[in-house]
C-alpha cells in the first residue's frame, strides 16, 4: 500500500491543508479585531465546535491515566498559555518581516526535540526530507528585507516556537486518547486564556457576525486540524507528523492566491518543489526490521490487528473499533512500521 494512503500520512497532510487554508481566511478578519482577540476566538471556536461534535456523536467518556493527564496539562500550559503570550508580546515589538521567518522555527524545534530528547528514530532519508521541507518554508517566508529589531522580542518569538514544539511532543505522549477530546481541551483552555488576556490589555469584542465567522474558521482550521494532527502523531510519531504538517504555509499561500488574488511568485514555485521532494522522501520511506515488543498494558481505541490479538468474553466483529484496558504480550517480529506508540524501540 502506498504510504500516501496510510491513515497517519493522510491525517497529517489534511491537518496541514486545513490549518494552512485557515490563515488567509483569518487574515481577512484581522482588520475587524485585534490579532490577540482573534486568536482567542479561533481557539474558542475550535473547542466549542468539538464539544458540540462530541455531544452529537455521544462520544464515550475519556479516561486518562495520571501520567497522560500530566502530559496533556503540560501541553495545554506550553501550547495554550505560554506560547501565545510570548508570541503576542514579540509581535508587538518586531516587524512582521522578521517574525515571519522566526515562526518557522516551531517545526525545526519539534523535530529536534522528538529526535534528541524523546529518541524518536530517524535516518538520513528522513533527515534530508525534513531539511528540504524546512528550506521550502524558509524560501516561501523570505521577505527580501529582514528587520529583526531588538534581540529580546526575537527571543520571545523563538520562545513561543519552543513552547509549541514542547506542546507537540507532549501531545504525542497522550495521542492514544480520543483525538477530538485532546483538541477540544486545548481549544477551550487556550481560547479562554487568550480571551481573558486580550481583554485585560484593552481589546474589545468584534461584531457578532465576525465572532461567529472566526469561530467557524477556528473549528475547521484549528479544531479539526488539531484532531487530525493528534491522529497522525498516534500513527507516525512526532517528527514525521511535524514534517508533513510543515507544508501548511505552502497551502496557505495557494489559498491566498485563489482567495485574495495574490500573484504566483518564483518563491512559491521553488518552495513547492522543495517541499514536494521532502514529502516524497518521507512518503517513500520503507522502515522494516526485526524488533521486539515488550509486554505492555494500556487502554485506547483499537481494532484486532497484528498488535491486538486478545480475546473478549463477548466476541467483537472484525474491524470494529472499541476501547478497554488490554495487555500486549511480548512479541518479536518483522514488518514495515513507523515510530508510533507501539514501536518506540531502540535501533
Amino acid at each position: 500500500m502506498s504510504l500516501l494512503r496510510h491513515q497517519g500520512v493522510l491525517a497529517a497532510l489534511l491537518a496541514a491543508v486545513l490549518f494552512g487554508a485557515g490563515t488567509p481566511f483569518a487574515k481577512v478578519l484581522l482588520g475587524q479585531t485585534s490579532p490577540w482577540l482573534l486568536a482567542s476566538l479561533l481557539y474558542l471556536g475550535s473547542g466549542v465546535g468539538l464539544f458540540c461534535l462530541r455531544i452529537m456523536r455521544r462520544s464515550y467518556r475519556v479516561r486518562l491515566s495520571k501520567a497522560e493527564a500530566g502530559w496533556l496539562a503540560g501541553a495545554i500550559v506550553f501550547g495554550g498559555m505560554i506560547g501565545p503570550v510570548l508570541l503576542m508580546w514579540g509581535l508587538s515589538q518586531v516587524p512582521a518581516s522578521g517574525a515571519s521567518l522566526l515562526l518557522n522555527a516551531e517545526g525545526v524545534f519539534t523535530v529536534l526535540i522528538a529526535w534528541f530528547v524523546f529518541r524518536e528514530n530517524f535516518d538520513r532519508r528522513i533527515a534530508l526530507g525534513m531539511a528540504l521541507i524546512v528550506f521550502g518554508v524558509l524560501v516561501l517566508a523570505w521577505p527580501g528585507e529582514i528587520r529583526f529589531g531588538e534581540v529580546l522580542p526575537m527571543l520571545s518569538i523563538l520562545g513561543a516556537c519552543l513552547a509549541w514544539a514542547i506542546d507537540n511532543n507532549m501531545t504525542r505522549q497522550v495521542s492514544l486518547a480520543d483525538a477530538d477530546f485532546i483538541a477540544m481541551m486545548k481549544g477551550l483552555v487556550a481560547g479562554a486564556t487568550n480571551l481573558v488576556l486580550a481583554l485585560m490589555v484593552g481589546a474589545t469584542l468584534p461584531t457578532l457576525s465576525t465572532s461567529v465567522l472566526a469561530g467557524i474558521i477556528g473549528f475547521l482550521s484549528y479544531g479539526l486540524s488539531l484532531t487530525l494532527f493528534v491522529v497522525a502523531l498516534r500513527h507516525l510519531g512526532t517528527a514525521r507528523t511535524g514534517a508533513y504538517f510543515s507544508i501548511a504555509p505552502f497551502i496557505g499561500a495557494i489559498v491566498a492566491i485563489l482567495l485574495l488574488g495574490e500573484a504566483i511568485s518564483f518563491q512559491l514555485i521553488i518552495a513547492g518543489v522543495l517541499m514536494g521532494l521532502g514529502v516524497w522522501l518521507h512518503a517513500s520511506e520503507r522502515h522494516e526490521h526485526e524488533h521486539l515488543h515488550s509486554s505492555l498494558e494500556h487502554e485506547h481505541m483499537h481494532t484486532h490487528d497484528e498488535h491486538h490479538q486478545h480475546t473478549h468474553e463477548v466476541p467483537v466483529p472484525p474491524g470494529t473499533q472499541h476501547s478497554h484496558p488490554h495487555l500486549h504480550e511480548a512479541n518479536q517480529h518483522t514488518h514495515h512500521h513507523f515510530p508510533d506508540v507501539h514501536h518506540r524501540h531502540d535501533h
